[in-house]
């Protein structure tokens, strides 16, 4: 489950850092405050087969076939490509640090050369009476 979350994150990050550095354009043509054509990589349509009236310049759109009243908007979206560098100079602190990290890691995951048992050269005691009997302690 979280590897679930932490791939749908960084797939939301990776199109969040795409969509901030590219630039777009949408053109959209409206005709009587509704949207008629909209397009992205192009210029939006305008509604060509409508008849012009110049009756009144004063009018109100009324309907679609008044061709004064059609207007065109373009939004804009220019790409930032202003981000702070990263500084490549190393301090002293830096570098002990990594140092430390590295040898601590690389050592952690070394394995003994043999599997020593400290007890090997050791026997067991010699018993001469059971005592678990004896005493009648016993393990349940």
């Amino acid at each position: 489950m979280k590897t679930f979350f932490t791939k749908i994150l960084s797939l939301f990050l990776a199109a969040f850092i795409l969509l901030s550095t590219t630039s777009f354009t949408a053109n959209m043509h409206f005709c009587c405050d509704k949207l008629v054509d909209i397009a992205f990589f192009s210029k939006a349509e305008a509604c060509k087969d409508k008849v012009q009236k110049k009756d009144n310049p004063f009018k109100k759109c009324t309907t679609l076939q008044e061709k004064d009243c059609c207007d065109n908007q373009t939004i804009l979206k220019e790409a930032s490509d202003t981000f702070k560098k990263s500084n490549p100079i190393l301090e002293v602190e830096t570098l002990v640090f990594l140092n430390t990290f590295v040898y601590s890691y690389i050592n952690l995951f070394e394995g003994l050369d043999k599997n020593t048992v400290p007890f090997e050269a050791y026997r067991p005691p010699l018993l001469s009476k059971e005592i678990h009997i004896l005493h009648e302690t016993y393990l349940i």
